[in-house]
């Protein structure tokens, strides 16, 4: 990595932040003094959020985030960009840093079992492991891994109701949850723990340290991982991928969409072509 490059920095961590409103207005600023572009949301049970900046800048904000006692274990995962993929940098106060709704689900009491990305592929190649991706039907659409579930929801908030629905005969079984960075993960796992899930197993780290570990020819991700800045998707040693923003829906579309005749840029992408094409 060159030092040229934007390094792109997500972090999260459930602890508890009663303090978060105060913390706001002082790490806006700080983040601002640094040249420092992207979101941190704060909330009472901890703090999420992707950043970019120089490498000297991130380093330093990375060091005045552990220099809160609370945060002192903050870990965090990078990625690096040409240009800088934020255009502002806000810090934000909500009710949870990963939105549930469901407050019986709390990773601070319990989650699942984190499974190093060197143990994934073992662990989903089990035909008795449910594989379940808890991002959204647009993340997966671009790339998840092989066999996985697709929950199907367009936020997280939904995801409660995807285990009702799909998951209720499958407490004594296996599930392997992943996501982007690992967040929602333990959020998920929590959730499912609370629910009777008995056995439940979520990637440490999440899809980014997967690829930035496991070689291409040993993977087992399929296509691009959705990230949300201008990059829109990563692939393998955590690389821009291919995909591009569908001007009218807003799905990212891979190179192969783009070659299909239902993808017409500005117009329509095969996820929109039947409500968006042009007629004669």
């Amino acid at each position: 990595m060159s030092n040229t490059n934007i390094i792109v920095a997500a972090l999260y961590k459930f602890v508890q932040l009663p303090d978060c409103a105060k913390l706001r207005d002082s790490l806006q600023t700080h983040c601002e003094q640094l040249q420092i572009k992207g979101t941190l949301l704060l909330a009472p049970e901890g703090i999420n959020g992707t950043v970019a900046g120089s490498r000297v800048n991130i380093d330093a904000l990375l060091k005045h985030l552990r220099s809160d006692s609370r945060l002192a274990d903050l870990e965090h995962k990078e990625s690096s960009a040409e240009h800088m993929p934020f255009g502002r940098m806000k810090v934000r106060i909500k009710r949870e840093i990963v939105t549930l709704g469901r407050p019986e689900a709390d990773p601070s009491r319990q989650v699942g079992t984190y499974v190093e990305p060197a143990d994934w592929n073992r662990l989903i190649q089990d035909p008795e492991v449910l594989v379940v991706d808890t991002r959204n039907d647009y993340e997966f659409a671009i790339g998840s891994f092989a066999g996985a579930i697709d929950p199907g929801t367009r936020s997280f908030r939904e995801f409660p109701d995807f285990v009702n629905n799909r998951l209720a005969d499958a407490r004594t079984r296996k599930i392997a949850t992943f996501c982007t960075g690992g967040i929602r993960c333990e959020k998920a796992t929590a959730f499912l723990l609370e629910q009777g899930f008995e056995e439940v197993y979520h990637l440490k780290g999440g899809i980014l340290k997967y690829l930035e570990q496991i070689k291409p020819e040993d993977s087992l991700w399929r296509g691009d991982c959705f990230v949300f800045d201008e990059r829109v998707s990563i692939g393998h040693g955590l690389q821009q991928g291919s995909a591009v923003l569908c001007a009218t829906c807003g799905w990212a579309v891979s190179a192969d969409d783009r070659a299909s005749a239902q993808y017409l840029a500005g117009e329509y992408c095969p996820h929109c072509h039947a409500q968006n094409r042009k007629t004669a």
